[in-house]
C-alpha cells in the first residue's frame, strides 16, 4: 500500500531538515507527558491526617496500621473500579495549627480523593474549612463530642449519645453512685463530652461535686487531684484528649491513691494496655473491643497479626473505625461509579460494611448506629465485657444538614 501524499511530504521535509525533526520530536514527547495525568491516574489517593506527634501519638500508629491493612486487602482483591488505593499520611501534630498544614498539603498538593482519619476535635475543626474549600469527602473515624456538621463530613465512630449512658447507668444502678467529679481536657472534645455527661447525670438525680479542665497537653494533674480528694465523690468521670493525657492522668491518680469508681470516656483498649497495671479497674464504653466474638473480628485480628507481627499495635476503638471506613469509601466509589466527590457524598449514607464491629452504615444524619460495649480493664490490660447494647442510635446530630 502506498503512503498518502501528505504523509510522504512530511517525511521528506523532516529528512531534509534535522532541526525541524528534533523540534517536532520534542513537541510530541511534551504532548505525551501532558496527556499522562488522564492516562496514568491509576490510583485512588486516601489522605490520612493524624497525630503522629502530640497528644494522639500514643494511638496514631494503630490507626495507620489499620488503614494499611485495609488498603493492602483491597488492592490484593483487584482494587476499586480497577484502580489501586494509595495511602498518603500527614502528621497533624494533634492540634489546630498542624492540622491546617496537613489538610492543606493533602487536599491541594497531594490532591487526595478522600480524607479518612481519627483526630483530636481541635484538629478536625481546623481542617474542616479546608475540606469545604477543596470539596473532598472526609470520613472522620474518631469518637468525639458530637454535632460536627459539614457537607463533606461523615462519621463512623461513637458520640456521647451512644457512649455516656452505659457507664453512668452502671455506676448509679449497680454501684449506687450518687456523686460525681468530672475531669477533662480544655478543648471541644473534653468540654463537649463532660457537658453531655453532666446533664445526663443530673437528669438521673446524680450530683456533680466538681468539674475541672486542664490544657490538652497537660502533664501535671496535681492541683485537680487535690480537688478530687477534697470533694470525695462516689465516682470519677474523665474525658481527656485521646492518648498521652489519659496515661499521665491515670498514673498520677493511682500514685495519689485515688481509688474511686473510674469511668474514662476517652481511653481506648490500646492506650489502656500501655498504662499497665495503672489501668486496672477503669470502666470504658466502646464500640470495639478485641474480645468481640465474631468471624469478622477474628479474621481481622488474624490478618493484623500476620501483617505486623511483633510490631502490631493493639487494635482499638480508634483504629478499627479507620479500617472499616476505607471499606465504606470503597463501597461508595463503586456505587457512585467513580471518585467524583459530589457523587460519593450522595451515596456514603447508603452503603454499609460488615467488619470487626458488625454492620456499619452512616445512615443517621451522617453518623452510624453502633453496638456499644461496657467493659472494665483487667490487670493484664485486657477488657472484660460487662454488657452490650445493640444498635444504639446516635441521636440528632445534623438534622438540618443538606
Amino acid at each position: 500500500m502506498s503512503r498518502s501524499r501528505p504523509e510522504a511530504s512530511l517525511r521528506g521535509r523532516l529528512a531534509a531538515n534535522p532541526s525541524r525533526r528534533a523540534f517536532l520530536g520534542a513537541a510530541m514527547v511534551l504532548a505525551g507527558i501532558a496527556s499522562l495525568p488522564a492516562q496514568a491516574q491509576q490510583t485512588i489517593k486516601i489522605g490520612v491526617p493524624v497525630g503522629l506527634s502530640g497528644a494522639n501519638s500514643v494511638v496514631a500508629p494503630s490507626v495507620v496500621q489499620s488503614a494499611e491493612l485495609a488498603v493492602e486487602e483491597i488492592n490484593a482483591a483487584g482494587g476499586v473500579l480497577g484502580k489501586k488505593l494509595e495511602l498518603v499520611v500527614a502528621d497533624d501534630g494533634s492540634g489546630a495549627a498542624g492540622a491546617q498544614k496537613a489538610f492543606d498539603q493533602l487536599v491541594f498538593r497531594d490532591k487526595v480523593n478522600v480524607l479518612i482519619s481519627m483526630e483530636t476535635s481541635a484538629a478536625r475543626n481546623a481542617g474542616l474549612p479546608i475540606v469545604s474549600r477543596g470539596k473532598v469527602p472526609f470520613i472522620y473515624t474518631s469518637f468525639y463530642e458530637g454535632r460536627s456538621c459539614n457537607k463533606y463530613l461523615y462519621v463512623d465512630a461513637w458520640v456521647p449519645d451512644q457512649q455516656v449512658a452505659p457507664i453512668v447507668d452502671h455506676f448509679m444502678d449497680k454501684k449506687s453512685a450518687k456523686t460525681f467529679f468530672l475531669v477533662g481536657s480544655d478543648y471541644a472534645f473534653g468540654r463537649g463530652m463532660l457537658e453531655f455527661s453532666r446533664k445526663y447525670i443530673e437528669s438521673r438525680g446524680g450530683k456533680i461535686l466538681g468539674e475541672e479542665y486542664a490544657p490538652m497537653d497537660a502533664t501535671d494533674w496535681t492541683p485537680i487531684i487535690s480537688k478530687i480528694r477534697s470533694a470525695n465523690p462516689d465516682a470519677l468521670i474523665t474525658s481527656t484528649a485521646g492518648g498521652a493525657p489519659n496515661v499521665t492522668l491515670t498514673k498520677q491518680l493511682r500514685a495519689a491513691g485515688i481509688d474511686k469508681l473510674y469511668g474514662n470516656l476517652a481511653v481506648d483498649e490500646g492506650t489502656a494496655k500501655s498504662m499497665g497495671a495503672d489501668a486496672a479497674g477503669i470502666y470504658i464504653s466502646a464500640s470495639y473491643l478485641t474480645s468481640i466474638d465474631s468471624a469478622e473480628n477474628k479474621t481481622f485480628l488474624a490478618a493484623m497479626g500476620k501483617k505486623f507481627g511483633t510490631g502490631l499495635k493493639t487494635p482499638n476503638d480508634l483504629s478499627v473505625p479507620q479500617y472499616e471506613a476505607v471499606y465504606l469509601y470503597k463501597a461508595a466509589v463503586e456505587k457512585a461509579g467513580g471518585t467524583d466527590a459530589e457523587k460519593v457524598i450522595d451515596v456514603l449514607d447508603d452503603v454499609s460494611y460488615k467488619g470487626p464491629r458488625g454492620v456499619i452504615q452512616m445512615s443517621k444524619q451522617r453518623h452510624a448506629p453502633l453496638t456499644m460495649y461496657l467493659g472494665q480493664v483487667k490487670p493484664d490490660g485486657s477488657v472484660e465485657v460487662i454488657a452490650s447494647f445493640a444498635n444504639v442510635d446516635p441521636g440528632d446530630q445534623c438534622p438540618n444538614l443538606k
